[in-house]
This record gives C-alpha cells, sequence and structure tokens, in this order.
C-alpha cells in the first residue's frame, strides 16, 4: 500500500461464501475504490468471482436513496421516525402485535437482525419478522432440526478438497458459489482420483466438471437419495456402531426407502439403472463422501424431506462431522447464517434458541429485560405477503429486500402492498419495484458503509467495516430500528453506541445458561470496541477461554442437540411437486441465478461488466420443445403460468431437459418489460419449512406475436421506452437496449429522434428488403445513439458498436460505418461475452483456438480469459469443443 493510499478487510456482500476482501482506496477521500480479494481469508485465500471483482464499479451515489422520503416527499429524520414509531405503535394498541410485520434480509449484517428481532419478539410480542433467508435455505433450518435437534451446519469448505466424492446436489456451484468451486477443481488437479458427481435437471456449467452427471426429474431428489438409503444398508455399508449408539428411527426410514424397487427409483429420477446403480456403488465405495446441496434442493414443496434424504444417508454410514465427510448446505445469501443465528425467521429465537421451548423463551425474556416474548411462530414469507393481502397485516417494514419481484405470485404481493395501510421501507436504492409502495422511505447504509458482521455458510464470522463515509443522510438498519424502538418506549433496551455493543450483548446472550445443550455458543467473542475491530474470521462455536482451531465440525463425538443427544432418521415419502404440468401447462418451469448477477440487480446492474454476459431476460428450452411450441432461436416467447405472464427471449438448447424451461429471477420492470419470472410462480410452499417451490412452476410457451425486433445503443438513458418488449442494460459510456413489438411505430425516424434524445442530426438508411431499418444519431461529433431494426431477431456486431459509444469524434467515414453495424478489417468483433473479468467475447476464443490455442489454459496465457475468478472456463472450454468441432465436420464433407 502506498503512502496516497489506505486499505480496509471487509467481506464480500454477495453469496453465502463469505469471502474476504481487500478494499483500497486514495487517502484524500476521493471515490475510486478498487478491490481485491484477501489472501488471509479462510474463505477464499485470495479468490473472487466476477461479481466480488467488480464490486469498486458498484459504488456509484446517482441511483442512492439519500434522504427519508414520506408519502413522497423529503422529510427529516425525526418525523420519519416518529411517524413509523406512532403508527406501528397505534396498530398494535388497535389491533394486537399480530397485527405488524417486518420483512428483512440476508443483506442485513447480523447486529442489524438482531435489533430487529429483539424488537418484534422480545418488546411489540409477535414472532412476524420474517426474511427473503426463507426462499433459500428454510427447508435445511427445518431438515438440520429434524436430523439433529438444531440447525447445525456440520462440516467446513475444507471438507470439499479432503473428500474423495463431492456429490453436487440442485447446486450449479459454478456459477451460483463460483470462489467454493474454484476451491473444488483446484483439489481436483492436485488429486484427479476425486470424483465430482453433479445431480440436477439441467447440464449446468458444473456439470461440465464432473465425473458423472445425473439428470434427474425434477424434484425426484427424495427417490433418488431413498434409493442410495437402500443400496448402502444392502451393501453393507452401515456402521452399526454409530447407528446403535448416536441415532435413532432407522427402521422406520429405511422400511420406507427399501419399499421402492430399483426399477421404481429410475422411473421415478427419469435416471436408467445402469446410472443409479454407478452413482449408487460410487458412494458405497467411496469413505470420504461430501453431499452438497442448495437450492435445487431447498426450494420445493418437498425441500425439507429432500435434506432429510440426503442426512439419512450420511448418519447410516457414520461419515459426518469427519474431515471430507458429510452433508453441506451452501447458502444463496452473504448473512443467511447470521440471520438464523439471531432468529431472523419467524419460527425461531436468537442464539438458535426455539419459540416453542418455554425456558427458552425465558432465557432470552429475562436477558433482554423485555416485557414479553413472542410464544408462538410468526408468518413465514408467504403467507406474511398473504395476510398483508388480507388486511391482517397493518403495518408492514421492508428492510434490505425486493419482495415485489423475489416471492412467488409476485403479482399478488404487488397488489397486498398497495392495499395495506401503512408500508416503510428501508434500502439503499431510490427506485426498486418495492419502493414506490412504501409510505416511508428510509435511506441505509450500504456494502462499503455498513459496519458489523457476516456468518458464512461453514460458520465463519467476518467483519464487513466500512471504507466510505454514509452518503447525504444513510443510516446504519440497526440505528434505524433502535430509534424505533427508542420512540415506541423502549429507550434502555435499545440504547446502543455501536454495533460491537451489539454484537457484544448478542455473544453473552448466546453463552447464557448455555451448558453444551445448544450448538450456537460465541459467548468467547464478549469483545471490547477495540478487538470487534480487530476482529480476524473465526468459526462458531467459540466459549471463553477456549483459542479458535481452524477449522470446526460437529458431530464426530456422536453428540447430537436432539434431548436424548441422538440423531433422528427421518421417514421421507416420495411425492411429486404440488402442482402438476398439464394440457394448458405442459411445462415445468425452473428458476435460478446467472453467473453474473445478484438477486434482482440493483447492485450488480450498476455495472457495465457484469450486464455484458447476459444482458437480457431469457428462457432455456430444449430443440424439441422448441420445435413443439414454435419457440424460434433468439425469438420472443412469452411464458404463461396460472398466475401471470412473463416475455423472454428463447435460448434454444440441448443442455435443457425436455419437458422444463428454465429462466433467471433477477429481472425487474428497472431494466426489462414483463421480465419479473416470480410473477408466474404459483404459491406453493414445503408445509414445515415454509419455503416455497420456486423451482417446478407449470406454464405454457409460445412465440410473442412480434413483427419486428430492434437494437440499440444509446449515450443517454432513454427517460421512456414503447416497445411491447424491451431489455435496457448499461454499457461502459452508455446504454444498450434490445426491442421488439407487435405493430410498428408509424414514424421509425421519430421513434429513432425520441430514444436519442437531443442530437444534431440523424442518418438513416432502409434495405430494399421490407422491414429493415437503421438509424445513428450524433452530437458534438460523438455517436449518441445507433437503432437498428429488422423483422427478426437483429444480426449486428453488438459488442462493435457498444465500443463506439466512447469514440471521441466520428468522421464521415465512420458514421456509414455504424450503419452497416460492423466495424469490418481485419479487426476481430469479440462478440457475446463470455469471459465478464477481462471482456473477452466468443470470436476472440475462436480466433486464438484457430491460432493454436487448443486448451483452457492456453487461451488465459493469450487473452487472460478465466484466469481470475474462473467461473467462464467451462464456457471457454464450450467455445474450444465447437471451434475444434466445426472444422473436423467440414472434412467429413
Amino acid at each position: 500500500m502506498s503512502a496516497a493510499t489506505r486499505s480496509v478487510r471487509t467481506t464480500c456482500p454477495y453469496c453465502g461464501v463469505g469471502c474476504g476482501v481487500i478494499a483500497t482506496m486514495p487517502k484524500d477521500g476521493a471515490v475510486a475504490v478498487t478491490v481485491a480479494g484477501d489472501p488471509d481469508h479462510p474463505a477464499n485465500f485470495g479468490r473472487l468471482c466476477s461479481k466480488g471483482a467488480a464490486l469498486g464499479e458498484t459504488l456509484s451515489l446517482d441511483d442512492r436513496l439519500l434522504h427519508p422520503v414520506v408519502n413522497g416527499q423529503r422529510a427529516a429524520w425525526g418525523e420519519a421516525l416518529d411517524l413509523v414509531a406512532a403508527r406501528f405503535k397505534a396498530a398494535v394498541e388497535e389491533h394486537g402485535p399480530e397485527s405488524v410485520a417486518f420483512y428483512v434480509s440476508g443483506q442485513l449484517l447480523t447486529e442489524d437482525y438482531y435489533v430487529a428481532n429483539k424488537l418484534m419478539k422480545g418488546f411489540i410480542g409477535a414472532a412476524n419478522i420474517d426474511t427473503n433467508s426463507r426462499l433459500c435455505m428454510a427447508s435445511s433450518v427445518a431438515g438440520h432440526k429434524r436430523a439433529f435437534g438444531s440447525d447445525t451446519v456440520p462440516g467446513t469448505y475444507e471438507d470439499l478438497e479432503l473428500a474423495d466424492l463431492v456429490v453436487l446436489v440442485g447446486s450449479n456451484l459454478a456459477w451460483c458459489h463460483p470462489v467454493l468451486f474454484q476451491r473444488l477443481l483446484a483439489a481436483k488437479a492436485k488429486r484427479p482420483d476425486l470424483k465430482i458427481v453433479v445431480v440436477d435437471p439441467r447440464r449446468t456449467q458444473t456439470a461440465d466438471a464432473a465425473d458423472l452427471f445425473l439428470a434427474v426429474a425434477p424434484g425426484a431428489d427424495v427417490a433418488l437419495f431413498n434409493g442410495l438409503f437402500a443400496h448402502l444398508q444392502a451393501a453393507g455399508k452401515r456402521d452399526d456402531r454409530f447407528v446403535a449408539d448416536h441415532t435413532t428411527g432407522l427402521d422406520a426410514a429405511l422400511a420406507m426407502a427399501q419399499a421402492t424397487s430399483l426399477g421404481e427409483t429410475a422411473r421415478a429420477t427419469g435416471l436408467s439403472e445402469t446410472e443409479l446403480r454407478t452413482f449408487y456403488d460410487l458412494f458405497a465405495a467411496t469413505e470420504r463422501a461430501v453431499t452438497v446441496y442448495s437450492q435445487g434442493v431447498n426450494q420445493s414443496s418437498r425441500g425439507t424431506d429432500k435434506v432429510n434424504a440426503i442426512i439419512n444417508c450420511h448418519l447410516l454410514t457414520g461419515r459426518i462431522g469427519k474431515p471430507g465427510m458429510g452433508p453441506f448446505s451452501v447458502t444463496g445469501q452473504p448473512n443467511a447464517m447470521g440471520g438464523r443465528e439471531v432468529g431472523g425467521l419467524a419460527n425461531q429465537l436468537a442464539a438458535h434458541m426455539e419459540l416453542d421451548n418455554a425456558e427458552h423463551r425465558r432465557i432470552v425474556q429475562s436477558f433482554w429485560r423485555a416485557p414479553t416474548v413472542a410464544d408462538k411462530p410468526g408468518l413465514k414469507a408467504v403467507d406474511l405477503f398473504r395476510a398483508v393481502g388480507e388486511g391482517r397485516i397493518k403495518a408492514l417494514w421492508i428492510a434490505g429486500t425486493n419482495p415485489v419481484d423475489s416471492l412467488p405470485d409476485a403479482d399478488a404481493v404487488k397488489a397486498a402492498l398497495a392495499a395495506c395501510p401503512f408500508v416503510v421501507v428501508s434500502d439503499v436504492a431510490a427506485r426498486t419495484d418495492t419502493m414506490e409502495f412504501g409510505h416511508v422511505l428510509l435511506p441505509a447504509a450500504a456494502w462499503g458503509e455498513k459496519d458489523g458482521t457476516v456468518t458464512n455458510s461453514e460458520r465463519r464470522i467476518s467483519r464487513q467495516r466500512p471504507f466510505l463515509p454514509m452518503p447525504g443522510e444513510a443510516k446504519p438498519d440497526w440505528w434505524i430500528f433502535a430509534q424505533v424502538a427508542r420512540r415506541m418506549g423502549w429507550r434502555e433496551a435499545f440504547d446502543y453506541a455501536s454495533p460491537s455493543d451489539i454484537f457484544a450483548e448478542y455473544a453473552r446472550l448466546s453463552g447464557t445458561q448455555n451448558d453444551g445443550q445448544r450448538d450456537f455458543d460465541i459467548s468467547g467473542l464478549t469483545l471490547d470496541r477495540a478487538a470487534y475491530d480487530e476482529l480476524a474470521p473465526v468459526q462458531w462455536p467459540l466459549k471463553p477461554g477456549h483459542v479458535s482451531a481452524p477449522e470446526k465440525r460437529f458431530f464426530a463425538d456422536g453428540l447430537f442437540f436432539t434431548p436424548d443427544r441422538r440423531a433422528r432418521f427421518i421417514a421421507t415419502p416420495i411425492a411429486p411437486p404440488a402442482s402438476a404440468v398439464s394440457a394448458a401447462y405442459p411445462l415445468a418451469l425452473n428458476t435460478g441465478r446467472i453467473r453474473d448477477q445478484w438477486h434482482t440487480m440493483t447492485r450488480t446492474a450498476k455495472t457495465a461488466r457484469l450486464m455484458s454476459h447476459l444482458a437480457e431476460p431469457f428462457v432455456e428450452i430444449h430443440p424439441d420443445d422448441a420445435k413443439t411450441f414454435g419457440a424460434a432461436a433468439a425469438g420472443i416467447v412469452e411464458l404463461r403460468s396460472a398466475r401471470g405472464r412473463m416475455l423472454a427471449r428463447a435460448l434454444v438448447t440441448d443442455r435443457q431437459q425436455r419437458g422444463s424451461v428454465f429462466a433467471p429471477l433477477h429481472w425487474t420492470d428497472q431494466y426489462a418489460s414483463l421480465g419479473r419470472v416470480d410473477a408466474l410462480l404459483l404459491p406453493n410452499v414445503d408445509a414445515l419449512s415454509g419455503q416455497p417451490e420456486l423451482k417446478f412452476t407449470p406454464v405454457a410457451v409460445k412465440p410473442a406475436p412480434m413483427t419486428w425486433y430492434g437494437f440499440a445503443v444509446l449515450a443517454d438513458k432513454p427517460a421512456t421506452i414503447s416497445a411491447d418488449y424491451w431489455a435496457l442494460a448499461p454499457a461502459p459510456q452508455g446504454w444498450r437496449l434490445e426491442l421488439a413489438g407487435g405493430a410498428a411505430p408509424a414514424d421509425w425516424a421519430a421513434y429513432a429522434a425520441a430514444l436519442f434524445g437531443a442530437s444534431d442530426g440523424m442518418l438513416a438508411y432502409g434495405d430494399a428488403a421490407p422491414g429493415h431499418r437503421r438509424f445513428a444519431s450524433f452530437r458534438d461529433g460523438r455517436l449518441q445513439g445507433a437503432l437498428f431494426v429488422s423483422p427478426g431477431p437483429v444480426a449486428v456486431a453488438r459488442s462493435w458498436l457498444i465500443e463506439r459509444l466512447g469514440d471521441e469524434a466520428v468522421d464521415d467515414a465512420a458514421r456509414w460505418r455504424l450503419l452497416a453495424g460492423r466495424g469490418g478489417g481485419s479487426a476481430i468483433e469479440a462478440g457475446a461475452t463470455v469471459c465478464s473479468c477481462f471482456g473477452i467475447g466468443v470470436n476472440q476464443i475462436a480466433a486464438a483456438a484457430h491460432g493454436g490455442c487448443g486448451t483452457v489454459a492456453a487461451i488465459g496465457a493469450s487473452l487472460r480469459a478465466g484466469t481470475n475468478c474462473g467461473s467462464c472456463r467451462s464456457e471457454i472450454q464450450a467455445v474450444l469443443d465447437r471451434t475444434v468441432a466445426l472444422p473436423m465436420a467440414a472434412a467429413a464433407e
């Protein structure tokens, strides 16, 4: 670090891997932050994914909420806080504590979560606080508690590197937890005998690295693992001593699994008996086995049973709590684990204590000196917004999340918020699809300004440290909740001066009357401010006087947290998803993340680099289904369910299973027209966990009746966009825009001019073929905008055109080349982005392959693609495979 800069160690705000980050900036206060991985952080050892590497590009303030807003007008903090406190207090007095609710977020820090949970459950006296983490890992919580008696993740990331077999179930680790995936691939490179099995309905980028890929039927995970459970018993792999001494319930669970034959399992899973035997024999023969699972397991109406079916296999063989062994839930949110620890779910108390346990309620109430403690679970996320729509919730506070886009049946959520008497929204962004329904908007601190802790998927607590001042009037979430609590009459209980005060209180609570019967104990972290500021990443549990070991595992001693200290085998019935495909809705819709985007894009869409990979909503569909339903490659299609509709670009690919389609969850009304996929999703939930079934919704797909398609590059963000379909994304020097419509504009020149804004003049060109038009507009010698229109998907050099927005001056010859839509000459047009870290496109990779770069490593050496986060390596390999295959095919002809 130079004398002119300063660096701060903090933690990435994206997924549950919890990577360490070093932010470096000028000491003079200029906002020019560079971000690098922290080589000393035990989660990532210096690695970052594409999203983490681009964090410095997301710190702009142009879209920030910078001051409180009341009923659309700027307000002082005192006015806004007084109103929030008064309305919540009035609702409680008139309708009871069950009439108010908080809906919070895994983006909150643990200290924020703790204060909100304390206010709702201990002082308002209801448990109506739930979180968007309900959408990501509630079934894991329920499965852990059924099996272990506690929500305990047994293992560590190191186990993936120590295992001889890693089974990835419903987890596109390569895109959703890229750094963890790179750790796994690095381990496999050192030990090629390490086997990777991927279980997923889609052939994802993760599957490209698998030794065995099992294209399981959607929703059939219980059948698959019940079959494995029965096979392990038949193969003599039961650990008799472990089972006898440390478990209960085996007979009933095993009888249910054994009731299904191998042939029946094959039919239920869509796999062949040969594939099943191969997997089962491999698992049986490999003692060091880790089963990693994520949203493909959790986001299901049978999610809890899926979790327990996996855990059953590990309990039977005693493969739990030991190096290289165990079931492993990887979480989606940066602080989903911290939220679970403080009781951020509606059915929990703080410090892993239970609402339905009278002794736990007594401990918490006494410690908090609270007037009461909620004694029954509150409303889980889907039920909470249903209650809002039914008028049972009179005051709702949403913090750090965007439920109008992220919850199933999202249009019903929108209608519920529109009808709610009083809605408060705390957020960092000035505009989201949820913000428009807030009567009071409160500006919250963002990453880089926040001060507190998060817990990652392996129970490791890390500090998020501020390195930027809070802009405008933004405040930390803990402060906002505490200020409202004080105004509601509980000043002494919420008299915090800093997040270190909150963390120290929380640490003390975790050790209060905890004699080892509770898993969560961080009482050894009761720190003063200086020690808190210096806190290094640490795994819990950590009791006073105990030195933190590098890696901590649970259950190797066979002691669990049930009343008799034995683990529970759980009988898991085979059942289909809650809704079935039909003649009206013949395809199963699966949703999920893509590589470079995060949730509803309030952060990731701020950087052109991350929007360059996949810039618009799309739907993956198998070629056979595309033919059956008339979906042309790159055409716009309509997806419709019993709840809603969306428009998306068709991506025809045999990576998608027949009978299923996949669409990403990220797009909102801020960036696309009818791109909100969750508007289609049915509000089916797991009966035990309350987690919605986001991986299976029956839908119909048909071509959207578009008569024209367009592509535009724009120097300025358009004020309005007139098109049936549009998708807007930032470009390095402006914006890119995909368009399509049914009826064509009456005057194309006027349409183009409205998109471009003020200019010095416009060039226009119309091909002899009907429906082909091109326009370019210039201002002060620079490109202001270009629009290309055709009757079908527009074929122009998009990356080349986007680069032209940065040209200083454009002469007459260059202006006409712009209308041609490509540069010409010997320069290689980059093509669709493959490597976001270095901006390398498919054409560049193909050209390098033709030039002799025949491996991913060679491409990296030549172009740097794939050498930073590594998330694109499977895509680079796919380009290499195609590049090699095409000349071979030509030679064969």
